[in-house]
């Protein structure tokens, strides 16, 4: 299917061919018919892309500390490689979509094949959209008209933050395409009505429409102008629509408004506001959030969990609803908005020149018989016949894109697939990697027989789930920590690994050549292992603290340095106790301490903290044994006190993924036995898990490993030469 997509780095708008994306749960599959392109914040976004770092970077101050603060922890070149592949990312274009549904997903039943819906799907042919971000047709409302819901709920909304009553007089700044929809609503809720604008041609529309103009292109005094239509009182509310890098606009909103008046922001302005304007008149101001309660909620969006309508009378799924009931009823009209209608494939018709387009909406328009292929070819004319050790990867977010795929480039892998759930950036990686085909279906990996084994970096709860069904179909399988969330899914995997394919789970680091070279140096004997992650903040919303999602940053993330003190010790974790800062912390809390106990007599702990300075490098190991000390800092340097004809190791920064791959292609391809031994994976896995119920239970937790077999057992990892290899069988 076709879909319109833009880049961050060249400001390029592109009609990409990508896999359609497949019907989830709690999703609608939707047919476009229409799509409308909302030009002041699409304009925006193509401006930003064409601008030069320079200029991205004066846009977005916040980040430019960010990058500093990272080029101290990891340097100036990895993190410079990080900046150019974060604007490297397609960005999908577009949310005002309509529709046919074509599917529906599990949990979905107010929505039928063959409805017409509204949604706030991208420029795309087909769209999968959750239940709440879409809204049924009626009959007699057109395709065309229905393509305004989405961004007509966003002046909905600000409309409702400024409450306006009977008879109230409303000032609208800015009459583009959401300005002029907010000023109709306006009238027709019974308000006295004043538009200002720049654009003389939108001033005229305005007035046909029964709003009062004002245009200070002709010399007009706005505030003036708005004190003497009323009659020197003042607005009783203003909403700002425009988006100019201006603080005279929100100055203006003041002086125009009455005392105790509301000013609403829907648009984008500085925001430099003046005490004083707002003081002397006890103003109220408030930026209105998008369609309105319910956005950026992921429980609401992606898991449809709707509000209470007694509590929540308007979410931004009612509020959709509200919009099209208005243009239903006549008392909105959005024809009279529609500057064009552009087949899609004309696109370049309003992208070209979006900078200086006058137009108030355009109209996309879409052909009926879209490609519903979940896999399209990217890379020509590749054969993987006869072929050993081809891959197939799901999932295509920032850890493939920025640590795997360049290391599996380097390590010469034979990748037949990758799969993402939207298709976008899946294919912008296989175009950058020379992946042949890209997929929304990743169980096309594992139905074929040419492809050897599949690499898994989707989010942690779909983990266990995609390792059983690749173990089952007789796929070698590599998966980023963690293996799995809880008991029950290991018991399963277990269950399920009988040796006849390999299993490795992203423990990287002990691939790195710092931990090597401390692993030759201490060998084998009992010691003590002090692990310090300063990990940083992670907001309490992202989904890695859910535990049933993320499993929490201890089970998704702190699995690695139980990894790492289990290879340095050469032993498994018999005991685990965990504390956590604060009076009762909860089970997702990652400010702790996590004491290991090993078989050999050996301890390690770890210190995993989010609180600690982004200045501050992010990981240190310490290890402690016979009279001798090394010091891991940031996989950079390693320092060693005690140690004969050693003292000091640098490198750029290397946490082993380089090894850890190059070591994985080669085992497929040449034979041999598993990267990392099964039952030190599962003692990983059962030890992340005691450290949760240790802290649960406020005690040490013994691990059982009666479970735990191994039926193919690697050979250690050594260093050789200042590789990192593997010893194979």
């Amino acid at each position: 299917m076709k879909q319109l997509i833009q880049s961050f780095k060249t400001g390029e708008t592109i009609l990409e061919e990508v896999p359609a994306p497949q019907v989830a749960r709690g999703q609608v599959l939707i047919r476009t018919t229409r799509s409308l392109v909302s030009l002041g914040t699409e304009r925006m976004l193509v401006e930003f892309g064409k601008a030069n770092l320079v200029q991205k970077a004066r846009q977005q101050p916040e980040r430019v500390k960010e990058v500093l603060d990272k080029i101290k922890t990891e340097g100036l070149m990895p993190t410079l490689e990080a900046v150019f592949n974060k604007l490297a990312q397609p960005l999908p274009l577009g949310y005002c979509n309509v529709g046919k549904v074509i599917a529906v997903g599990e949990g979905v039943s107010e929505f039928k094949v063959g409805d017409r819906v509204a949604s706030n799907g991208p420029h795309a042919e087909i769209v999968s959209v959750p239940q709440n971000l879409v809204a049924a047709i009626p009959a007699n409302v057109s395709d065309d008209e229905a393509a305004f819901t989405v961004i007509g709920s966003i002046g909905l909304q600000g409309i409702r933050l400024c409450n306006p009553t009977l008879g109230e007089t409303i000032v609208v700044t800015g009459l583009g395409l959401i300005g002029m929809i907010t000023a109709e609503l306006l009238l027709a809720n019974g308000c006295r009505v004043i538009g200002i604008d720049l654009d003389a041609e939108k001033i005229a529309l305005a007035r046909k429409k029964g709003i009062i103009g004002i245009n200070p292109a002709d010399g007009a005094d706005v505030v003036k102008s708005v004190l003497d239509e009323t009659l020197g009182r003042g607005a009783d509310g203003v909403i700002i629509t425009a988006s100019a890098k201006t603080n005279e606009i929100i100055s203006q909103a003041a002086r125009m408004s009455r005392k105790r008046g509301r000013i609403i922001l829907v648009g984008v302005i500085e925001l430099n506001i003046s005490r004083a304007e707002f003081y002397e008149k006890e103003l109220t101001f408030q930026v209105s959030c998008s369609y309105g309660p319910g956005r950026y909620d992921e429980e609401y969006e992606q898991r449809g969990i709707d509000y209470p309508l007694p509590f929540v009378r308007w979410t931004e799924k009612r509020n959709f609803e509200a919009v099209l009931q208005a243009v239903a009823s006549r008392k909105l009209d959005v024809a009279s908005l529609i500057s064009e209608r552009i087949p899609l494939a004309e696109y370049d018709r309003v992208y070209g020149s979006i900078g200086k387009s006058r137009a108030i909406a355009s109209i996309l328009v879409y052909k009926e018989d879209a490609d519903l292929q979940h896999t399209v070819r990217v890379v020509p004319a590749t054969s993987f016949a006869g072929k050993k050790g081809v891959w197939g990867i799901i999932g295509a977010g920032n850890f493939t894109k920025m640590t795997m795929l360049p290391a599996l480039d380097k390590a010469k892998a034979d990748i037949k697939y990758i799969a993402s759930a939207g298709g976008i950036t899946g294919t912008a990686l296989a175009k950058k990697h020379k992946i042949a085909l890209s997929t929304t279906d990743y169980q096309e990996i594992l139905r074929d027989r040419e492809t050897d084994g599949v690499m898994i970096t989707t989010r942690h709860n779909t983990h266990a789930s995609m390792v059983l069904k690749a173990l089952a179909a007789g796929k070698h399988v590599f998966v980023e920590k963690p293996l799995a969330l809880n008991e029950d899914e290991l018991e399963q995997i277990i269950d399920a690994y009988d040796g006849s394919v390999t299993l490795t789970v992203g423990f990287n680091r002990r691939f790195s050549p710092h931990v090597q070279k401390v692993k030759q140096l201490v060998g084998n004997t009992p010691m003590n292992v002090i692990a310090t992650m300063n990990a940083g903040f992670v907001p309490p919303n992202v989904w890695v603290h859910d535990m049933k999602v993320g499993g929490g940053r201890i089970v998704g993330e702190a699995c690695h340095f139980i990894d790492l003190i289990t290879y340095l010790t050469g032993s498994k974790v018999t005991a685990v106790c965990m504390n956590a800062m604060g009076v009762n912390p909860s089970e997702n809390a990652d400010n702790c301490s996590i004491l290991l106990q090993y078989e050999n007599g050996s301890t390690g702990v770890i210190n995993y903290f989010s609180n600690g300075s982004k200045a501050y490098p992010k990981e240190r190991i310490e290890v402690y044994s016979q009279d001798r000390t090394a010091v891991i800092d940031n996989y950079k340097q390693t320092t060693g006190y005690g140690f004969k004809g050693f003292s000091k190791l640098k490198t750029t920064m290397d946490k082993g993924h380089k090894a850890q791959f190059q070591a994985l292609i080669s085992s497929i391809k040449n034979g041999g036995a598993p990267l990392i031994p099964f039952d030190e994976i599962i003692n990983t896995t059962r030890a992340s898990f005691a450290a949760i119920k240790s802290l649960q239970q406020n005690g040490w937790v013994r691990l059982d490993q009666t479970r735990v077999a191994a039926p193919v057992v690697a050979e250690p990892v050594e260093a050789l030469n200042g590789q990192n290899v593997v010893n194979l069988i």
